[in-house]
């Protein structure tokens, strides 16, 4: 029997566990639309881009071993989306089914409203993909809509289906933090 998942942090000594789960999911899944897994270097290079903006990136552990990672970042590169995040979890495929992927972004979520962040959007690849539609369902957020045939992978067209959670309470009252510094073009 496995223990209860644990979320901690991620530490540089977790990117190898990182780096191979990305990898596999990259080779066999739609949750992302990359087809060629990055090295371990250029997700060194990621991670710190997000840790960099004071962003949360997660890893989970069941018996000490990491078996997932997630982490939220700039929805968009422009000043007034800085209360706005986007959520990425990945878990890798012998610990699917023992709530990481829930526990992951449940403490996403409260990390990010630790920061006075308002809203997090979920991009999800592929219409089909049931459990990613319905663990953000499962933790408050809202269908707004399905982008059809948007990415093109393993032989076929992928939509990209929108949900949205708010943080915070939402737009219902202004902003009490400055939010993310946010800069681009």
């Amino acid at each position: 029997m496995s223990s209860a998942v644990v979320i901690r942090p991620s530490t540089d000594a977790d990117l190898p566990a990182i780096t191979a789960i990305y990898g596999w999911n990259v080779l066999n899944g739609f949750g992302t639309f990359e087809e060629v897994p990055p090295d371990q270097a250029e997700m060194t290079r990621r991670r710190e881009g997000f840790l960099a903006r004071g962003m949360p990136y997660l890893v989970a552990e069941l018996d000490g071993k990491v078996v997932g990672y997630a982490y939220a970042g700039p929805f968009r590169l422009r000043a007034a989306y800085r209360y706005t995040v986007e959520d990425s979890i990945y878990v890798s495929p012998d610990a699917v089914g023992n709530g990481v992927g829930r526990a992951l972004l449940g403490a996403l979520i409260d990390a990010c409203e630790a920061l006075g962040l308002r809203q997090m959007c979920a991009v999800i690849g592929d219409s089909g993909n049931a459990a990613s539609i319905g663990l953000h369902a499962a933790l408050g957020f809202e269908k707004k809509g399905v982008f059809p045939d948007m990415g093109h992978k393993f032989g076929r067209w992928l939509d990209l289906v929108w949900m949205q959670r708010p943080l915070n309470g939402g737009g219902a009252t202004p902003p009490d933090t400055p939010g993310m510094s946010l800069s681009g073009v």
